[in-house]
């Protein structure tokens, strides 16, 4: 159950993160509400990771921890750790579930997903760094200087299998994840495995869910929280 608290003063977040912390210490707020949190943590030098749902977390937390990116942003504590501005964060998104179940309890591909996003979500499962080369469009992905992923929703043919074999250089290993495949052209070709989508995924995904219940029993109120 989580009860919301009212915002929180910046002074007291200040004493709270200097008892707590020490300068270059990561500080956590999993809800982030306002950005209270993350943008005195940021003043005083911490690291930090804040989380949030909705679209508040664009209209409210990125624009106030901008301006305090910018220097813009000069209440609060400001004058008091003499903060003029500077330092980044990185801003994540998660995206949608990447396997549903259709109307008759089949798992399926999220069509929320373009062959670009799914190629990198499979390359991230499956412990491959999404690179795709600039000449072998089966060198999509890699995890070492020899070791290859290629995702594709096009049924895999012998003919196809053969075509990647035959360009392959020695020493070369390649995983092919397709919606479908010739299953005894794939055990003739001993350099590459192949998998079949989205069964490869589904150990390592969550999905039917299209939201969280955190049984809130107030709502956040997003408002200014200067004293």
């Amino acid at each position: 159950m989580r009860v919301c608290p009212p915002p929180k003063p910046k002074r007291l977040m200040k004493r709270i993160i200097t008892l707590a912390s020490n300068p270059n210490d990561l500080v956590l707020d999993s809800f982030l509400g306002s950005g209270t949190t993350a943008a005195v943590a940021h003043k005083m030098r911490r690291r930090w990771i804040g989380i949030e749902m909705g679209e508040h977390a664009y209209t409210h937390c990125k624009v106030r921890l901008d301006k305090v990116i910018s220097g813009e942003d000069q209440g609060g504590i400001s004058k008091a750790v003499n903060r003029q501005g500077g330092r980044g964060y990185i801003f994540y998104t998660l995206e949608p579930t990447l396997i549903n179940l259709d109307s008759f309890g089949q798992s399926v591909i999220n069509e929320a997903y373009s062959p670009d996003m799914l190629s990198a979500a499979a390359a991230l499962h499956e412990g491959f760094i999404y690179k795709p080369d600039a000449d072998l469009f089966w060198k999509q992905s890699v995890s070492s200087e020899k070791s290859f992923l290629f995702v594709t929703t096009r049924y895999v043919s012998a003919a196809y299998l053969q075509f990647i074999q035959n360009i392959m250089q020695e020493g070369e290993y390649l995983t092919i994840a397709c919606t479908s495949f010739d299953s005894a052209a794939a055990k003739t070709c001993p350099n590459i495995t192949v998998k079949k989508i989205p069964q490869m995924l589904l150990k390592k995904c969550e999905f039917g869910k299209t939201g969280y219940s955190l049984n809130i029993v107030h709502p956040p109120v997003y408002e200014e929280d200067d004293e």
